[in-house]
């Protein structure tokens, strides 16, 4: 195996992988779908058969997990325990109360925590969480979220550093989230009207003047609730994050816990999670949505209780095992170098063996060779980063593999980066002048909006800024003869996300247009026509002074 990368905590909390990292290197699996990739999927050929060949029944190709316990890949696989009770739950019917009760009384038991509750995924709890702290379990205003007048409680405070796509399930209860960068602003948040305070668990670190402990050296004297996601990371037992002050933590059922996959583990206050499970179905309101069967119910517990039994030292030496085969099969490769990676932290805990090389000397970049193997059988997922023009690279993580994906992924792996290919192309000079106002058409799956951009180009490069529904980005490109590639990212200071346009389409010297890619929101599509400004001969009267009249 490679020697290990030698890393102080800073570098290693900047490098491991979170799941907002998915959102900012994109996915190469979203690609098929957007781009139409051939090979990535099958016609199907009849009905739903169950099997090794489930997905190609319907013509979907699976992937090789190599990635980590992203959702939109599956998050991760179900142990045997968890199916075995999830099956036998099934069979029966019991009053889902009397059932939360039971589980969230042996849930303290096994973790130590003063109560415990399984919500329909991580997010669904938060969003229980929050209604709970806004309503204080007070049913007449339940039902009336997200119309919040008259409440007490209607303000969430959250460090600007804890503002993700996920905090979407808070503000879906109707809550102001005010954003704070101090312990000084935070303690001039709290006020009458703050309900909880709103953390991401690896936000955290001695270096954040914001972590929980500070944060709860605020917090508790004014019995100010403090809600901590940490659904990424794996089950502490007791639960450090309730020791250093939270009141509620909330874990994804389906991550490394390895749960029901659409299942949510919540930790703490019996109080809270008791309003919680209120706000939860089988309860109508706000939660109702938000369904939580007696199978995944007791299928969490079940992964919970396996979870203390599990040999995690085991578990480990064999995601080691796994990586090792690979790194020897890609390690033949003529300018590839390889390094493992074993973190230490409590999300994403995974060891990961990182790939590199000079994408100048193979031709070709990570993110190349990420597309490639997500794209073309055997399927495989996995991460992908340029950093620099003198290295690029792909990473491999070992905890959702199954057994014998090793040996798939390493020949895959290997087959693509030894694969010879000529250098890149010199782009080409620009066929147009892109230069000016444009005004955008954009057709989506349900609706039309337009847009406007405002371009400058300067030989091959171009930029500008892009006038969306809602705010002003930069945006940035190129043009290869024709070929056109424009993109914008939003900052997301109003909503914790953003959406990033990539408009690609060849040129002409007054319109352009086609598909207009958007992460992980799929596609849509565009025209752009030069902006028409109105012709009007007519001299401008300068006044000597002001008007005498208005």
């Amino acid at each position: 195996m490679a020697e290990k990368e030698t890393a102080s905590n800073a570098e290693k909390s900047q490098l491991a992988a979170t799941r907002r990292e998915l959102l900012q290197i994109g996915n190469a699996l979203a690609l098929p779908l957007l781009f139409g990739a051939a090979g990535a999927s099958a016609r199907a050929e009849g009905p739903l058969t169950p099997g090794p060949g489930i997905y190609q029944s319907i013509g979907v190709e699976p992937v090789i997990n190599c990635r980590g316990t992203f959702t939109i890949i599956g998050g991760s696989s179900e142990l045997p325990e968890v199916r075995a009770a999830m099956d036998a739950a099934t069979k029966y019917f019991a009053q889902l109360d009397e059932v939360a009760d039971g589980v969230g009384r042996r849930l303290a038991e096994l973790t130590g925590a003063e109560w415990g509750m399984v919500s329909s995924g991580c997010a669904a709890g938060l969003k229980h969480v929050t209604a709970a702290c806004v309503t204080g379990g007070n049913p007449e205003k339940l039902i009336r979220i997200p119309n919040l007048a008259g409440f007490e409680k209607t303000e969430v405070v959250v460090p600007s550093t804890s503002r993700t796509v996920y905090d979407h399930a808070i503000r879906n209860i109707g809550v102001q989230m005010i954003n704070v960068d101090t312990p000084e602003e935070m303690a001039n948040a709290i006020g009458p009207r703050t309900a909880m305070i709103y953390l991401m668990a690896d936000r955290e670190g001695p270096s954040r003047p914001l972590d929980l402990e500070n944060v709860a050296k605020i917090a508790k004297p004014r019995n100010i609730p403090i809600l901590v996601d940490a659904a990424a990371e794996i089950l502490t037992i007791p639960c450090v994050h309730l020791q250093k002050g939270a009141t509620v933590v909330a874990y994804s059922g389906g991550k490394a816990i390895r749960g029901p996959q659409c299942a949510g583990l919540l930790l703490g206050s019996k109080d809270i999670l008791m309003a919680a499970w209120q706000a939860s179905a089988p309860h109508h309101g706000p939660g109702r949505d938000n369904k939580v069967g007696r199978e995944e119910t007791l299928g969490m517990l079940a992964a919970v209780e396996a979870w203390v039994k599990r040999d995690h030292e085991a578990e480990w030496k064999t995601w080691l095992t796994w990586l090792d085969t690979i790194s020897k099969r890609v390690k033949t490769v003529d300018g590839v170098s390889v390094s493992l990676r074993e973190p230490t932290g409590l999300g994403n805990r995974s060891p990961s063996l990182t790939i590199s090389w000079d994408p100048a000397r193979l031709h070709m970049t990570g993110e190349d060779a990420a597309e490639e193997l997500a794209t073309t059988k055997p399927r495989i997922a996995l991460g992908s980063r340029t950093n620099s023009d003198s290295e690029t690279s792909i990473t491999v993580t070992a905890w959702m593999m199954q057994p014998g994906d090793d040996k798939v992924a390493a020949e895959r792996i290997h087959s693509v980066l030894s694969k010879k290919r000529s250098p890149r192309p010199k782009m080409k000079p620009p066929a147009v002048d892109l230069s000016g106002h444009w005004d955008v058409e954009l057709a989506f799956f349900h609706g039309n909006t337009t847009h406007s951009l405002y371009l400058e180009q300067d030989g091959n490069w171009i930029s500008g800024t892009h006038r969306t529904d809602f705010e002003t980005r930069e945006l940035f490109g190129a043009i290869d003869g024709n070929q056109v590639t424009l993109r914008s990212d939003g900052p997301g200071r109003h909503t914790g996300d953003s959406v990033p346009f990539i408009f690609s389409a060849a040129a002409a010297e007054n319109g352009f247009g086609g598909p207009v890619h958007m992460g992980e929101y799929l596609n849509a599509k565009f025209e752009a026509k030069r902006h028409g400004y109105p012709t009007r001969h007519e001299k401008i009267r300068v006044p000597n002074g002001p008007p005498l009249a208005t």
